[in-house]
């Protein structure tokens, strides 16, 4: 089937299709673009003992539906789609973010800089909640008896001690005696700004441990602050032999059928080459969901919006960001299952609160939705595959939400009957009917959700109210008309790719590559231009020849080596400045423009130096962002202070491609259909609609149901449905006071 709904007569799959894959907790999704610009979608389980089966599983169910063969060969129906069907296939993974969850990473040893053993441990001051005596953090990724230092320590002038062969040889040996370990994480003392302490311990663990994966902290966070540093450095060492097993064997896989190596979603938003991702796993503890975030935020922009909160709500979690003239934004500062990842990432905010999310009663009689998720095995009782839990998914299907026998996935067909059957347990713990039960689930998840989009747009100095929500997922449009008027929103959008927006975005993103460096002084004393410079130089030796890691596609099917491209692609050079108010203890990111076109940037004065006129011209651009970003995040400014620059960034990104998006005609064999759906506290008549019966410019008032091929959208009372010509359902709600 073509991406129009139209099968081919040729029996011949077109070429030339950009795809990207992303592996979720419930089902994997594929979006494929072709060279026309065409789309094309196919959703299948996840296999969560090895992901890499529904990878293929979903190749083959695409290259199937594009070909419009019914009766493939062997090769093909094990996923081989041949040469030339795939240009460039971008994969997004949630093997990092989950051994992050649920500390399965690496058997892990940390070598550092004695009396410093317990920094990771230590941590900052703060508490997982400030009220409650019984909460402790997580536990650190390293065990106390796997930490080992080394006497040496350097200050911020330099070395204080040196470091000797005979103590790098005894702390290797301590190391090297350690059984069963997969990782080591060398973090020394001020190694950001003096590294080659660091680096000879690194260089000779390696030289000892083949096999091992070992990560020095300078070579993955340059950054000042021992504890974020160290712990940014040990969990890449923690994930990286588990994220690199899947794709080595991915790879495999991927070759044995005749497919060249994916290129790799980061959490920052691009891909990168499979070598890469796999080297640092610690860059890609966000994949999945930041692919969604790009995708929404193209989608939403074709639709000419370009301020909105995108919101993911998938079978195990939901994510959410914001999006600021059309640009995802970036924090440096994550947290992940309480370990700090201070590297860049798209700000994305998740909670437990996805479809298969299960529904509990705690030791006070108070219902509660998650953390634990049925995911895709068993899944939802509704499945019926052997779970015997309430979901989500359960609770949606009871009040009506979907539709009973609905598949998911081609293998999966809802069942009332099952999910009533969940929900009467669950209701017979808290005196409830089942009907009562559902309504509970679905006001607890939709509870725990808003305050997730309340910590991405109230806590981040943004008003909801002016923004639009891109809900997206297999149950975002579920859900998000519930959300919207919670949170005081008046326009929803659900992209005609809801169900798969993440591959999509996958399949559109760009290459990236980020490169940070320490540079501590006042603002308008430090050389920005010669720490750009440097940068630069970094940026265009890693993009160029002498960079054979990243991977693309060909035409032919064939990998062609260097950093994928574009006829025509320019790579484009972002000057970042990490800067702060001087005596603050944190500092913001903000933007100091694009490196200039041609080298020499602005015209200089006359009779000034080259870097004091660069310098100055960069200066004032800082001031100025910085002034703007921290009046919108925390409300007031201090123009009578200093600045103080810490660390400088730069973003090397080539374009993905951006293909043009057109609404389908309405398909007039999609049939129209009422059912009971459970609103407000009574049950209503509503139409359901499939989503392939309306053409751009149709509108449908709620409340109704629009299913589509991956998704379903709730049109809750007071809203009104309508197609724009870009094919997104865009929601508007009647008025002006949600």
């Amino acid at each position: 089937m073509a991406a129009d709904g139209r099968a081919t007569t040729d029996g011949q799959a077109p070429g030339g299709y950009r795809v990207g894959i992303d592996v979720g907790g419930t089902f994997t999704d594929l979006a494929a673009v072709g060279p026309d610009g065409r789309t094309m979608y196919a959703k299948v389980p996840s296999v969560p003992a090895d992901p890499s089966v529904a990878v293929l599983a979903a190749l083959s169910l695409a290259f199937e539906q594009s070909s419009g063969l019914t009766d493939l060969p062997a090769s093909l129906a094990a996923g081989a789609p041949p040469a030339g069907w795939i240009e460039r296939f971008a994969h997004g993974t949630t093997v990092a973010t989950n051994a992050l969850l649920e500390r399965a990473g690496a058997r892990t040893a940390l070598v550092t800089t004695h009396g410093f053993r317990d920094v990771i441990e230590i941590g900052r001051q703060n508490r997982p909640s400030l009220y409650d005596l019984t909460r402790d953090r997580p536990a650190s990724l390293v065990p106390r008896e796997l930490r080992f230092t080394v006497r040496e320590r350097c200050g911020p002038d330099g070395v204080l001690e040196p470091l000797t062969a005979a103590e790098i040889d005894r702390v290797v040996e301590r190391v090297a005696g350690v059984e069963g370990l997969a990782a080591v994480a060398v973090c020394l003392l001020f190694s950001f700004a003096w590294p080659e302490h660091e680096l000879a311990v690194a260089d000779a663990l390696r030289a000892r441990l083949p096999g091992v994966t070992v990560v020095a902290s300078s070579e993955v966070l340059p950054a000042f602050r021992e504890y974020e540093r160290f712990a940014t450095a040990t969990a890449d060492a923690y994930l990286t032999p588990k994220l690199s097993s899947y794709l080595t064997r991915l790879r495999g896989r991927l070759a044995e059928a005749g497919i060249g190596e994916p290129l790799v979603m980061q959490s920052s938003g691009g891909v990168a080459a499979l070598a890469e991702a796999a080297a640092h796993a610690a860059t890609c503890v966000l994949s999945g969901p930041a692919g969604g975030v790009v995708g929404a935020a193209y989608v939403a922009g074709l639709s000419g919006v370009r301020d909105l909160l995108t919101f993911d709500m998938g079978g195990t979690s939901t994510d959410v960001a914001p999006v600021l003239d059309g640009q995802a934004l970036t924090t440096s500062e994550s947290v992940l299952a309480g370990v700090p990842i201070m590297l860049a990432t798209v700000d994305v905010h998740s909670v437990s609160a996805g479809g298969g999310s299960i529904a509990w009663v705690d030791s006070g009689g108070a219902l509660r939705v998650g953390p634990a998720s049925a995911g895709a095995d068993p899944g939802p009782a509704c499945y019926q595959r052997g779970g015997r839990e309430a979901t989500v998914t359960d609770a949606d299907l009871v009040l009506g939400y979907l539709g009973d026998g609905a598949s998911l996935g081609g293998e999966v067909t809802l069942s009332t009957a099952a999910a009533t059957a969940a929900l009467e347990r669950l209701g017979a713990r808290l005196g409830l009917s089942a009907l009562t039960a559902a309504a509970g689930v679905v006001a607890v998840a939709d509870a725990e959700m808003t305050r997730a989009l309340r910590v991405v747009s109230v806590e981040r100095g943004l008003d909801p109210r002016a923004l639009a929500l891109v809900a997206f997922g297999g149950a975002g449009g579920t859900h998000a008309c519930a959300l919207a008027e919670a949170l005081g929103m008046t326009t929803v959008l659900v992209p005609r790719a809801a169900g798969v927006l993440s591959a999509l975005g996958l399949a559109l993103g760009d290459v990236r590559r980020d490169h940070a460096a320490p540079l501590r002084g006042r603002l308008g004393e430090v050389d920005l231009a010669g720490a750009f410079d440097r940068l630069t130089a970094a940026a265009l030796q890693a993009s160029g020849g002498a960079d054979q890691a990243a991977r693309a596609h060909q035409r032919d099917g064939s990998p062609r080596t260097g950093v994928p491209r574009e006829p025509g692609d320019e790579l484009r050079l972002d000057r970042r400045v990490d800067c702060r108010y001087v005596g603050q203890a944190h500092e913001l990111t903000v933007s100091a423009g694009p490196i200039p076109a041609e080298v020499g940037g602005d015209p200089e004065p006359a009779g000034a130096e080259p870097a004091d006129a660069a310098n100055r011209v960069l200066a004032a651009a800082v001031r100025t962002a910085f002034e703007a970003e921290h009046s919108r995040r925390y409300g007031h400014l201090a123009p009578e202070r200093d600045v103080e620059v810490v660390a400088v960034r730069l973003v090397a990104t080539l374009p993905g491609v951006r293909p043009a998006l057109a609404a389908e005609p309405a398909d007039p064999a999609a049939l129209r259909s009422r059912r009971r759906v459970w609103l407000d506290g009574a049950w209503h008549e509503v139409d359901v609609v499939a989503r392939a019966a309306r053409g751009a410019g149709a509108e449908l008032p709620g409340p109704a149901v629009v299913e589509f091929a991956e998704a379903t959208t709730l049109v809750r009372p007071g809203w009104t449905a309508r197609v724009d010509p870009v094919g997104t359902l865009v929601l508007m709600h009647d008025r002006d006071d949600v």
